[in-house]
């Protein structure tokens, strides 16, 4: 299968010099892209910035803002039979961009946000897209309800929820622990483990799921 994965996070930019993102390492969806070339499969890996080497056999697309992986999957999800979409995406950005460093003057400095653009809910309705959709929820609270409000939403065939506040998992860490939220309120806690391990196993699962007719989300 030709598989279509984002990883890591994105830099929103401020001024030429600094710019908002977040704690995403890329590890989980680095994993990812080497246990799907592993088990045979064609990868495709849109990365944001990221410190990991750049994985063997695996055609892969760097990035920097949220637009900027917005245009990338849009040129290439038409490609995959499943996207999965791992990257920690921010959702705001600021909404002027500032040509030259902002000096420290005041005491105060209020920025205008603006939202990014939504790739995972534009994978059905804007991109088209038919095959298997499988996104990420990073949650610090109410972590199975938000997760299944995403994969209603936005049309995922599964959504892999982690408690990012959890010391030792998620961002910045070579361990996770996720729970796996299908469809039909069905989910699958899978314990604690090293990102390449639980990386084979979510692919092992994504197979599946690429074997069955779908199932309608509730």
């Amino acid at each position: 299968m030709n598989i279509l994965i984002t990883a890591g996070p994105t830099r929103e930019a401020l001024d030429p010099v600094r710019y908002l993102t977040n704690r995403s390492s890329g590890k989980m969806g680095y994993a990812l892209a080497e246990a799907a070339r592993d088990a045979g499969h064609k990868v495709t890996l849109i990365s944001g910035p990221v410190n990991l080497s750049a994985p063997d056999d695996i055609e892969l697309i760097r990035i920097e803002s949220a637009k900027e992986m917005f245009l990338a999957v849009e040129s290439q999800i038409s490609k995959a039979a499943v996207a999965i979409f791992s990257a920690a995406v921010a959702d705001y950005r600021p909404a002027t961009q500032a040509t030259q460093k902002i000096k420290k003057s005041s005491n105060r400095l209020t920025l205008e946000l603006e939202k990014t653009e939504d790739i995972l809910g534009s994978a059905r309705q804007v991109f088209g897209f038919s095959g298997i959709l499988v996104g990420f929820a990073a949650e610090t609270e109410n972590l199975i309800a938000n997760a299944r409000d995403k994969l209603t939403r936005k049309g995922c065939d599964l959504v892999i929820a982690n408690d990012v506040s959890q010391i030792g998992i998620g961002f910045d860490s070579s361990e996770n622990a996720v729970t796996l939220c299908f469809p039909g309120e069905k989910s699958m806690p899978l314990p604690k483990q090293s990102k390449t391990l639980l990386a084979r196993e979510l692919i092992q699962q994504i197979e599946q799921l690429a074997t069955k007719p779908r199932e309608t989300h509730t």
